[in-house]
């Protein structure tokens, strides 16, 4: 079993039966053994033998469609007290938690050069390194350091270092009888080095440090007092200044981590920020068992002393909250005013009436719909620019991230559907797939990775398939999930394009909920978050199931139907489609043979099925006539059925007693309006009144 997840499993009791039941569900998806899982149960005082092997069969690679992960158990552990979230394979070269922040405070050819104050009248060398280490030790904590030093390779190196004294000790011999005391070379060609966090006393390696405190920042290509100004400017947790004695100025800074993972983060982030506001730190002191220059010590003739101390933010936390309110990396204001006269245009549709370039859609539903078929089926459809459930399609380039299938697999799927749509192949350059199946990434490590390989290409979409595998933290957290949801609006910022994934109702979600936004499993941020949600549930088919299999044909038996139900952000509501997954396409209702279907596990939802149906109609008709209606109360036949999706005879029966149908001529050509009083309706201030006559073009003067 990995370190990390044992580490989590420390923090939970295996006594609580669903935290039990999902650790173990957890492990068997990441690969873990059932011995794993034993022997952190074996813990608890209600453990049994064979009980575990028991249940261990009974678990499924998805659990009603959601699959629990190592996530799961992080969040547990973090839940029990556990403050350090862990990853695999986290390295000093990986991208920097916040990867689209530009923190661009400091300009460096705006930061002056600082004085840097020369030792204090009476400075005396032993109380300032007493000073340096009662402000970075506790007295019982081991220190390293070295005065034996040899010039290799251009640069003086520590030889043969100390590292079996406490602070307490060496304050004690310092005070007592100064370095001699001490056993430590007041002077030397080389100076003296120290360690600036605690030892174990045993080694001098970052595996021997027993406390992340402090980080060391080092550059010697700028001269001092251009360094000392660029230390202020960036407002650093600097708990230690001290000069080298020689062409730079250390700073030992605030990291206050709690494992190596944090610390490596962290000063990732602290080196990345230096960096940008221009100063060139030296990129080899990153590790925590860094040396640095003792103060108090003469090197060559120079002296190694401390130049402030606690200058800056007070903690780590303090500086990166100074960080998000100096640059808060949020656009410009602007008043309406500025705009008015120059509105910017509208995204272009990617896909009708449904979703806009740079925008985000998420298709969700139970298993067995067909959600991957689905999602490969958009992207031939953008490829070649043709209809995808009916609703056409921009054409141009699509990114597919294959998560899940083997690569011959998801090949063959393309070339299979590409054949059952009876689309011909002219435009297959336009689908990249990304086969990514065993190398499932995170999606805040992917995110980077996916900016950096497919930006400037111009892809109008980009397809994650399916978004399990990438989730990072525990899917019902709003926290986690809100911090998720941010890295696919950076993907469509930086790549312009839209983002499309899909994801897994929640376990009986046919049943609790009637409305679409609520089945996906996890947090309600699923919900919330994108821009398009396509939510498809069952249907029971049973005689419409002949007369489709008459009609084309068909003798497939994973025959299912289905209805899908959109809710829009950035387009009129619509009532849902129905349609027929005949492997491996999805095939619209054209002969309307489903209008009577009744939801295949839906008999529990609200009110039932058919009131609940009904309102949801009479609610997107309503909603239509209040975006689209002109004059007052008028609304154009052809326009109301797009923007619901309901056929003409369908939308009659829920247009309400009172809502009439009057042809009329509209824009020079004949068209029929929709309009709601049975008696009058009032144009630019004038009220006409309907003539006796039934069906009179009435409208035709008032309307041009």
């Amino acid at each position: 079993m990995d370190s990390n997840v044992y580490e989590a499993l420390r923090y939970i009791d295996p006594d609580d039966y669903d935290e039990w039941l999902k650790v173990g569900m957890a492990l068997k998806h990441e690969g873990c053994s059932l011995q794993d899982w034993e022997e952190w149960s074996s813990s608890s005082r209600k453990y049994e033998p064979g009980v575990c092997a028991e249940k261990w069969r009974s678990f499924r690679e998805q659990n009603a469609g959601a699959p629990v992960t190592a996530g799961t158990i992080v969040q547990m552990a973090k839940d029990h007290g556990m403050s350090v979230v862990v990853s695999d394979g986290f390295g000093w070269d990986d991208p920097v938690e916040e990867i689209s922040k530009n923190y661009n405070i400091v300009d460096k050819d705006y930061v002056k050069e600082e004085i840097v104050p020369d030792p204090p009248k009476g400075y005396k060398s032993v109380d300032d390194l007493c000073a340096y280490l009662s402000e970075l030790f506790d007295r019982n904590e081991y220190v390293g350091y070295c005065d034996k030093l040899v010039f290799e390779k251009d640069r003086w190196v520590p030889k043969h270092g100390i590292k079996s004294r406490t602070a307490g000790e060496l304050i004690d011999l310092l005070k007592k009888g100064g370095f001699e005391a001490a056993s430590i070379t007041a002077e030397s060609e080389g100076g003296a080095m120290i360690r600036f966090n605690p030892l174990d006393g045993v080694g001098e390696s970052d595996a021997n440090v027993t406390k992340f405190r402090y980080c060391l920042v080092e550059s010697d290509k700028d001269s001092i007092g251009k360094q000392f100004g660029l230390y202020k400017a960036m407002n650093l947790p600097i708990k230690v200044l001290v000069n080298s004695g020689n062409k730079s100025l250390h700073a030992i800074v605030r990291v206050d981590a709690e494992s190596a993972q944090q610390y490596r983060d962290r000063v990732n982030k602290i080196y990345d920020f230096c960096k940008r506001s221009g100063l060139q730190v030296d990129e080899q002191d990153k590790n925590a068992s860094r040396y640095s220059r003792m103060p108090g010590i003469k090197r060559n003739g120079n002296l190694q002393y401390t130049v402030a101390m606690n200058i800056g933010a007070k903690s780590y936390k303090e500086w990166v909250d100074w960080l998000e309110t100096e640059n808060d990396n949020l656009p410009e204001d602007l008043s309406l005013a500025d705009v008015w006269d120059n509105m910017p245009p509208m995204k272009e549709e990617l896909i009708e009436s449904v979703l806009r370039v740079g925008h985000k859609m998420l298709v969700s539903g139970p298993s067995k719909a067909g959600k991957s078929y689905l999602l490969i089926e958009l992207a031939i459809c953008i490829a070649e620019g043709r209809a995808w459930l009916g609703n056409k399609c921009k054409q141009g380039k699509v990114v597919y991230l294959n998560m899940e299938l083997d690569q011959a697999e998801c090949y063959q799927r393309f070339k299979q559907i590409y054949d059952n749509l009876g689309i011909p192949p002219k435009n297959i350059q336009n689908i990249r797939i990304w086969n990514l199946r065993g190398f499932a990434t995170p999606m805040d490590k992917l995110a980077p990775l996916l900016i950096n390989r497919f930006k400037e290409k111009n892809y109008l979409a980009v397809i994650v398939d399916p978004i399990y595998k990438v989730i990072t933290g525990d899917e019902n957290s709003a926290t986690e999930m809100s911090k998720f949801c941010s890295y696919f609006d950076r993907c469509s910022e930086a790549l312009g394009t839209a983002m499309i994934y899909c994801h897994h109702h929640s376990k009986d979600a046919g049943n609790k909920y009637s409305n679409a936004m609520d089945r996906a499993s996890g947090s309600g941020v699923f919900a919330r978050d994108p821009d398009a949600i396509l939510d498809m549930t069952e249907l029971s088919p049973g005689e419409a199931e002949y007369k489709y299999r008459d009609y084309y044909q068909n003798s497939n038996e994973s025959l299912s139907a289905w209805e899908m139900t959109y809710t829009l952000r950035s387009f009129p509501p619509r009532y849902g489609s129905r349609l027929w997954f005949d492997h491996p396409i999805h095939r619209p209702d054209e002969l309307n043979i489903l209008k009577g279907a009744k939801y295949k596990n839906g008999s529990n939802r609200g009110k039932g099925n058919e009131q609940t149906a009904k309102e949801e109609r009479e609610r997107i008709v309503e909603e239509a006539f209040e975006n689209l209606a002109f004059g007052g109360d008028c609304v154009e036949r052809g326009e109301l059925i797009r923007a619901t999706g309901m056929s003409e005879n369908r939308l009659k029966d829920f247009i309400g007693p009172n809502t009439r149908w009057e042809p009329a001529t509209l824009l020079g050509g004949e068209r029929v309006v929709i309009r709601r009083n049975a008696s009058s309706v009032t144009y630019q201030g004038t009220q006409y009144f309907r003539p006796e006559k039934k069906n009179a073009k009435w409208l035709t003067e008032i309307i041009e």
